[in-house]
C-alpha cells in the first residue's frame, strides 16, 4: 500500500446501485477498513443500498443519495446534487473508492469526488480519467475476463493493499430483527423450531422473475414431502402479486409474510430458513450473508451475481442471448427461466434440505 493510501484514515465508499450490489461489495469494504488502523469507512449508497448500514460491522456510517446516472425510480434535483456535493466536501474524506459493474461509467462519481476536494479516487475505468481518478485501474472486462462481482471488487482494492483474508460477505440482523420475527412466525401459526423454507418470487427486473405458477407448481411438489412451511416474503408493493402467489399454492402450510418484514426482520427470516428459493435478486446475497443454502432461479442477463461462498444450486436454460444484462427480456421468451420446469426447483430444494448437517 502506498503511503498516501496507508494515510487514508477517512475513506469513502462509493456504491450507488442495488442492495444486493452493496452485499456484494462489503468484503471489499472490510478490506479497506482493515488495511490501516482506525480507519473509517463511510458508505455513499443508493437509499436502497443505504438501508444496509445498520447491518454492516464494516462500515461506520451512510450517506443516501440516488444518484442521476444511476437507474432508480426517482431522483433528486440539481439542488439536491448540490447539496450532496456540500455534504461530502465538509466530511473532507482523505479517499474515495468506486465500485460499479463493468458496464457503468465511473467518471460522474469521480467528478464528484472532484468537486467535493476528494484527493485520492480509485476506480475501474475503461476511458482516460486523466485527473479524475488518483488511482486508474483499467476496465478489461469483459473483453479479457469476466469476475464475479466480489472478486471484481476484492481485486479492486487489493490494487492499493487492502486484502483480506475473510471473503464472507456481511450482514447482521440483530438480537432485536431476531426477537421481533419469533413472534411474527408466532402470529403466523408458525412455532420457534419449526423448519420452515423462504420463498421470494420478486425481482427489481422483469427479466430476473420466474413464472409465479411456476413457483406455485414447485412449492407444491415441495409441501408434499417436507415437514415443515413456506413462508413467502416481498415488499409492499408486491404483497398483491404475493398474495396471488399464495392463493394459487392452495396449501395450509403456505404462509406470507409480505410486507410485514423490515430489512432485519427478513434478514432473520433467511437466516432461520432451511432452504432460500428466490430469483436472482438481493434475498440471494442475504442468504449467503448468512449462510442459508440458496437455490437461485438465475436469469441468464449477466455471469457475475450468482451466490457467493455458500451451498447453492443455480437454475437456469442455457440460450443463445445469454448476458444481455437487461432489465425487460429483449427476446420476450424468458426461455432461461421458463425452461426450468417446477419440479427441478422442487427437487433442486429438496436435495438441500436432505444433505447431512457439516460436522
Amino acid at each position: 500500500m502506498t503511503t498516501t493510501w496507508q494515510n487514508a484514515h477517512n475513506v469513502l465508499a462509493i456504491r450507488l446501485d442495488n442492495m444486493g450490489d452493496v452485499l456484494m461489495t462489503t468484503p471489499a469494504m472490510r478490506a479497506l477498513r482493515d488495511a490501516t488502523p482506525g480507519r473509517r469507512i463511510t458508505l455513499l449508497a443508493s437509499r436502497a443500498g443505504a438501508a444496509l448500514a445498520p447491518h454492516l460491522d464494516c462500515v461506520d456510517d451512510v450517506i443516501a443519495y440516488d444518484a442521476p446516472w444511476v437507474k432508480h425510480a426517482q431522483h433528486g434535483t440539481f439542488i439536491d446534487d448540490d447539496a450532496m456535493i456540500a455534504t461530502l466536501r465538509a466530511c473532507r474524506f482523505d479517499a474515495a473508492v468506486i465500485f460499479s459493474v463493468y458496464s457503468q461509467n465511473p467518471l460522474p462519481a469521480a467528478l464528484m469526488c472532484r468537486l467535493s476536494g476528494i484527493p485520492q479516487v480509485l476506480a475501474h475505468c475503461r476511458e482516460n480519467p486523466y485527473a479524475l481518478l488518483s488511482d486508474w485501474v483499467p476496465e478489461r472486462e469483459p473483453e479479457t475476463q469476466i469476475r464475479h462481482e466480489v472478486r471484481r471488487q476484492l481485486d479492486l482494492v487489493a490494487h492499493v493493499g487492502a486484502v483480506v483474508h475473510d471473503k464472507k460477505l456481511v450482514f447482521r440482523p440483530g438480537a432485536t430483527a431476531r426477537d421481533r420475527l419469533a413472534t411474527t412466525l408466532a402470529d403466523a401459526g408458525i412455532d420457534g423450531g419449526t423448519p420452515y423454507l423462504v420463498l421470494h418470487a420478486g425481482a427489481t427486473a422483469p427479466s430476473r422473475m420466474y413464472p409465479p405458477q411456476a413457483y406455485a407448481r414447485a412449492a407444491r411438489l415441495l409441501l408434499d414431502d417436507f415437514d415443515g412451511y413456506i413462508v413467502l416474503t416481498g415488499s409492499c408493493a408486491e404483497a398483491a402479486d404475493v398474495a396471488a402467489l399464495l392463493d394459487a399454492i392452495g396449501h395450509p402450510r403456505a404462509r406470507s409474510l409480505a410486507g410485514m418484514l423490515n430489512l432485519g426482520e427478513l434478514g432473520a427470516l433467511i437466516e432461520g430458513a432451511r432452504v432460500l428459493i428466490a430469483n436472482n435478486s438481493g434475498p440471494v446475497h442475504l442468504a449467503a450473508a448468512l449462510g442459508t443454502p440458496v437455490v437461485d432461479l438465475y436469469a441468464l442477463t449477466n455471469p457475475q451475481h450468482t451466490p457467493w461462498m455458500v451451498d447453492n444450486r443455480v437454475l437456469y436454460r442455457d440460450v443463445p442471448c445469454k448476458y444481455c444484462y437487461k432489465s425487460v427480456c429483449p427476446a420476450g421468451h424468458h426461455a432461461c427461466l421458463t425452461g426450468v420446469p417446477p419440479d427441478e426447483v422442487a427437487a433442486a430444494a429438496r436435495a438441500i434440505w436432505r444433505e447431512p448437517a457439516p460436522c
